[in-house]
């Protein structure tokens, strides 16, 4: 299999005079891009870093990002990007984690990069003419290699990226070379992409979407447009502009671009492709989208860090809900809640712990230095991923939750996603998360914490649940107003911030109990 810096190749020698990438008023073509591609890998070498050495990122969606990324599969560098909003004990920690040889960050980093001893410690690459390096990122294109970097095999490490450690410390996820090529194949595949497609580069280059849209783009010698920091209408102008083709986005950043558009208008007609991952998109939001953009295929995609596709449904309006069947490089399987063994099989309707065959192409082998992680997650080749499903009659699988999440109320088991999808259909309703809380008689009770986008109370809110199909065991029995419900910096639900009382509430604050 090849590497991805011959995979790259692939389309500089195909289509030299394609744009490869936007960033502001810089466009580049591919034969342009390899070529300072070439020479910050030469810079990398000068610095000191080697194949299978870490490289750690702070960086946002910018240029710079893009073409480090690029740069480390040509030098065999393990390129290892954080969150830009890392705080210092967490680049301290991932940096000792990884034994990074150097590191790399901007202005929005430079402050928690200065605070970390560890990162002190390290050649400092700056960009953007932030102070705090040892040298800046400009520097490392003064020299242009005698002869083509390409000192990578498919079986190196390409990436390792950290899990959000939303429950403990994070976790490192190598993957290599062959994983990610294999990954990105299959969403070019799934995603129907085809030669020259444009896309919006704006899930962060930290995060398993943000990559694939940059390899996959690559793969089609399409077009890879940077947005730092999402903005719904800096995100409409450039699908305007630049006649975007394709989208890749989580829910939230849908629900928000759909909401500015409403408001300010833009022509969205460009883009005939959609595909969301990351977080279930309620049917609400699924009806919105379809009705604006009227995409000629609308992807959900389900799927992780560690295993990227665990499955899609390629038209995910036809059975809402749906994550659809195994990815073209995966096996799955639904095993009971309690089950030890991927053997233990939940029954077709069940819900149980959704699992997949490490085997796959796209799958990751361990985590780095977490011996207890691996032995949680991983059992007899399967990986278990910790989300709650279940498959249906059709043999489409359903994505119910974290098990984590599952609210266990007078012995029932409830998932929050169910709830939350006849929720978000009341028309009062912008935005809905359930959660478990703590109580006396039941063990927990099934809460809503809403946002609202016109005035309504929870006696409606009820009526609406005992109107749907919805079982009555899983009506919430209380209603809280919210201004925000509280996200990780990729749109993930933070329920747990939820339980622990930590949100805004609505002005003036409602919290109603639910008859």
């Amino acid at each position: 299999m090849l590497d991805l810096g011959r995979t790259f190749l692939q389309s500089v020698e195909r289509s030299p005079h394609a744009l490869a990438i936007i960033d502001g008023d810089r466009r580049l073509t591919y034969a342009d891009w390899y070529g300072i591609i070439q020479r910050t890998a030469a810079g990398l070498q000068d610095t000191g870093l080697a194949r299978g050495d870490h490289l750690l990122v702070v960086l946002q969606n910018r240029f710079e990002m893009a073409t480090l990324h690029w740069a480390c599969q040509f030098l065999g560098v393990i390129v290892t990007p954080l969150n830009w909003r890392a705080k210092p004990e967490e680049i301290d920690y991932c940096a000792t984690d990884a034994q990074a040889k150097a590191i790399v960050f901007e202005a929005a980093s430079a402050e928690a990069v200065a605070d970390s001893p560890v990162a002190q410690a390290l050649p400092r690459i700056a960009v953007g003419g932030v102070a705090g390096g040892t040298i800046a990122f400009e520097r490392l294109q003064e020299r242009a290699p005698e002869v083509p970097i390409l000192e990578a095999n498919s079986d190196d490490y390409s990436l390792m990226l950290y899990t959000s450690g939303t429950t403990g410390k994070p976790k490192g996820v190598p993957r290599r070379h062959r994983h990610e090529r294999a990954a990105a194949l299959a969403h070019v595949a799934q995603n129907l992409y085809g030669r020259g497609e444009r896309t919006l580069g704006v899930m962060p280059l930290y995060h398993t979407m943000g990559v694939r849209s940059l390899l996959a783009m690559a793969m089609v010698d399409g077009l890879f447009v940077c947005v730092p920091k999402f903005d719904s209408g800096y995100a409409v102008r450039c699908i305007e502009q630049e006649r975007l083709s394709c989208l890749y986005l989580v829910p939230t950043l849908y629900h928000d671009m759909l909401s500015w558009h409403a408001a300010n208008g833009g022509d969205l007609s460009s883009v005939t492709k959609l595909g969301f991952a990351g977080a279930p998109m309620h049917d609400a939001l699924l009806k919105r989208l379809n009705e604006t953009i009227k995409p000629q295929l609308f992807v959900n995609h389900y799927g992780s860090s560690e295993v990227y596709t665990f499955s899609i449904d390629q038209d995910a309006t036809k059975k809402p809900g749906s994550a659809g069947r195994a990815g073209i490089n995966t096996r799955l399987r639904v095993v009971k809640l309690n089950a030890t063994s991927p053997d233990d099989l939940a029954a077709v309707g069940e819900e149980g712990q959704i699992i997949a065959d490490l085997a796959g192409d796209e799958a990751f082998e361990a985590y780095l230095n977490r011996p207890d992680a691996n032995a949680k997650s991983i059992r007899d080749g399967w990986y278990f991923t910790g989300d709650t499903g279940y498959f249906d009659q059709d043999g489409d699988l359903f994505v119910s939750g974290r098990v984590d999440d599952m609210i266990i109320s007078g012995g029932e088991n409830i998932s929050p996603v169910d709830i939350e999808s006849v929720l978000s259909l009341h028309p009062a309703v912008d935005e809905v998360a359930v959660a478990g809380l703590k109580d006396e008689r039941w063990g927990q009770r099934v809460v809503a914490f809403v946002k609202c986008k016109t005035e309504t109370d929870a006696e409606a809110l009820d009526a609406h649940c005992k109107n749907s199909d919805l079982l009555n065991f899983k009506r919430p029995r209380e209603y809280v107003f919210v201004r925000e419900i509280p996200k990780s910096p990729v749109g993930k639900i933070l329920r747990r911030k939820l339980v622990a009382g930590e949100y805004e509430p609505a002005t003036p604050a409602v919290e109603q109990q639910a008859s």
